[in-house]
């Protein structure tokens, strides 16, 4: 026998064996979308895994597939095709009989026509009336005894998936077997019922009687789940048909299980299967979407074995399409079994259901979210991504003039070049200009040789000039009242206020910023804390105390220039009273503006600047705010709630742009 050999090397290339089979990273960019447009990271999340990630079906689309698979199952046929099947053999039977009677002119012929004319309009009790019959025709009792054969193997096929084919030309050996498993089958269940392991039970079952079960259950568990649903679609079928027929076809499976001398065992089964599966839909109640049992709608009609598989069918295909549409209670993708979706929709489909549930964990595991107190979080790494998503979207819009702005993104702490050097000095911090400070070095020491180093000495380093942009100190002014939700403009405002702290602590650090929101009240907003927040389902814009934090927060900073940018839709309808709760009033109370105004007022002394950005023309709104730029000198913007992003951008750029300190 010869044994292998393996060679390791280094990886040269193509896919990672040991990467993970999608990007945690793509998957946020994806989710980014939806919070950049107000949605919470639960929603965004929750919109990700309905959407399905590039190239992967989502759970929409499997809903979607498994629509169209309910739909092929209603339509494979009615459900009285047993019934109907019955009807037929016997009509056809009693037909050949009175063909056989009709010319014998004898009084017996008379009297046999007389008793077939009698039967009942019911075809059980009339199957039932003639099983003593004499036949005179052996064609019409070869047809009589189809029924037999049918109602045995459809009430068989019924309980036990596949039977009505290994029940083709049985005999009664074959069914004395039957007997004796269903019989064993009910001593385990009741036993397990007990609490007594069944372990060793159920292998000697399986052993003894695993032909019947082509499925090959591998626990008493497994196997009792999948008798239980096919018993629980055949209640359901029965349930499903008019009072009549129900009576009817209860009344042939009774027969044919009294003429098997099963009726007590199957009642028995019956028995513990629903108490062992009471979850189950066992008789037509109201699920989900509707009645199940109600919903073949096929113009062909099915056997009871048929039939009930269709309905078995239909009930997993119902659960599946419960389970990957994720909205009741507790729900997770974990509930959602891969080998139902496999039977469904085929194994690919079960691949794009993993990556799907592995969306969160590698989310979580690569330091994208958390979960704080049951809760789902962005963490800071993720809001910087969604961030700079944020404001490259923005860039996008600037025109060619916003372009140049653009480019102040990488100007840094250093500030601005001026073409201009000098001799380098202990504790300077800007760039070194490499050209001239190794032409110093060759100036002094000569060309060095081929192959020779260039050697630097203190004296010959030189630095960029640079003007130097003084510090600012910004905080922008978010509303976050209902009414922002309402108009369309939270997820607008959300984005914004992202980009603007994104490029502040990315491309001009030695500024500041905070974000602070205000509905009834105001309140200082993490980045974190702000991509993961709703506008606020409450009454009152609180700009006074939104003002009034702002002017603590901006006194931290007295070498700063102060800027305020406010994000509104409504002019100011609520103000903090003496005790620190808030009052709101609508129309607005004289006294909360006059306190906002006061607010103006204060840091207009501090040498505040004050720009509105207004996402209303409401009379009165445009009347506040004009007041507010007259005592503050500050600009009102009226920009479409598209192109907030770009003019706030443009606003902090341009600001800046004007204070150069040279250096």
């Amino acid at each position: 026998m010869s044994s292998a050999s393996f060679r390791y090397g280094p990886w040269d290339g193509g896919p990672d064996p040991l990467a993970s089979p999608f990007s945690a990273a793509d998957a946020l960019d994806e989710m980014s979308r939806q919070i950049l447009e107000g949605r919470t990271p639960r929603e965004a999340l929750e919109a990700l895994l309905r959407r399905g990630m590039p190239g992967q079906r989502g759970l929409d689309d499997m809903r979607r597939s498994i629509e169209r698979r309910r739909r092929e199952a209603r339509g494979r046929g009615r459900m009285d095709g047993t019934l109907q099947e019955v009807r037929r053999l016997l009509d056809t039977a009693v037909g050949q009989e009175r063909a056989a009677l009709f010319p014998d002119p004898s009084d017996e012929a008379r009297l046999r026509e007389a008793e077939l004319d009698s039967l009942p309009a019911d075809p059980a009790r009339a199957v039932r009336s003639l099983s003593d019959y004499d036949w005179r025709s052996p064609e019409a009792r070869e047809t009589y005894e189809k029924i037999s054969e049918l109602l045995r193997q459809e009430v068989l096929d019924s309980q036990f998936r596949g039977m009505k084919q290994a029940l083709q030309g049985a005999g009664p050996e074959d069914f004395a077997a039957i007997r004796e498993m269903i019989s064993a089958l009910n001593g385990l269940l009741e036993a397990d019922a007990r609490g007594e392991n069944t372990d060793a039970a159920f292998a000697q079952f399986m052993r003894e009687h695993g032909e019947f079960f082509p499925e090959q259950p591998q626990s008493l568990e497994e196997l009792v789940d999948a008798l239980a649903r096919r018993a629980a679609a055949a209640a359901r079928l029965l349930a499903g048909l008019t009072p009549q027929q129900r009576a009817e076809l209860a009344d042939l499976m009774s027969t044919a299980m009294e003429d098997l001398g099963l009726a007590a065992e199957m009642s028995r089964l019956d028995q513990a299967l629903r108490a062992a599966r009471p979850d189950l839909n066992w008789g037509g109640r109201k699920r989900g979407r509707g009645r199940l049992g109600e919903g073949l709608t096929g113009e062909q009609g099915l056997g009871l074995g048929d039939a009930t598989t269709a309905l078995e069918e239909l009930a997993e295909l119902d659960e599946l399409a419960a389970a990957l549409g994720q909205d009741y209670a507790g729900a997770s993708l974990e509930d959602i079994d891969p080998d139902a979706v496999a039977r469904a929709l085929g194994r690919s489909a079960v691949d794009d259901l993993r990556s799907l549930q592995q969306v969160e964990r590698e989310l979580e595991r690569q330091g994208f979210i958390t979960r704080r107190a049951g809760s789902l979080e962005l963490t800071p790494r993720a809001v910087r991504r969604i961030g700079q998503a944020a404001l490259t979207r923005i860039f996008r819009q600037v025109s060619a003039r916003g372009r140049g702005d653009h480019s102040m993104l990488d100007a840094g702490s250093a500030g601005d070049l001026l073409g201009t050097s000098r001799a380098w000095q202990f504790g300077d911090t800007q760039p070194i200009d490499v050209v001239r400070t190794v032409r110093n070095a060759v100036l002094r020491a000569g060309p060095p040789g081929a192959g020779q180093p260039v050697r630097l000495e203190v004296a010959d380093f030189e630095v960029a000039e640079t003007e130097r942009r003084s510090t600012a100190a910004v905080c922008l002014l978010v509303d976050l009242s209902y009414s922002m939700a309402l108009r369309g403009t939270w997820g607008i405002a959300k984005s914004t206020a992202l980009a603007l702290h994104t490029l502040v602590t990315t491309s001009f650090p030695q500024d500041k910023i905070h974000i602070i929101g205000f509905s009834d009240y105001a309140r200082e907003l993490r980045p974190v804390e702000l991509a993961g927040l709703e506008s606020e389902m409450v009454q009152g814009t609180n700009l006074q105390h939104a003002l009034h934090l702002a002017g603590r927060l901006l006194s931290r900073y007295p070498q700063s220039e102060p800027v305020v940018m406010v994000v509104t839709d409504g002019e100011p309808t609520a103000h903090l009273l003496r005790n620190g709760t808030p009052s709101f009033s609508w129309p607005p109370m004289p006294e909360t503006l006059e306190l906002t105004l006061a607010e103006v007022d204060k840091l207009t002394r501090r040498g505040v600047t004050i720009n509105v950005f207004m996402l209303d023309d409401e009379p009165r709104l445009v009347q506040f705010v004009e007041e507010m730029a007259r005592r503050n000198g500050g600009r009102v913007l009226s920009p479409d709630p598209t192109t907030l992003g770009n003019y706030v951008i443009r606003d902090y750029l341009g600001a800046r742009g004007g204070r150069r300190v040279a250096r």
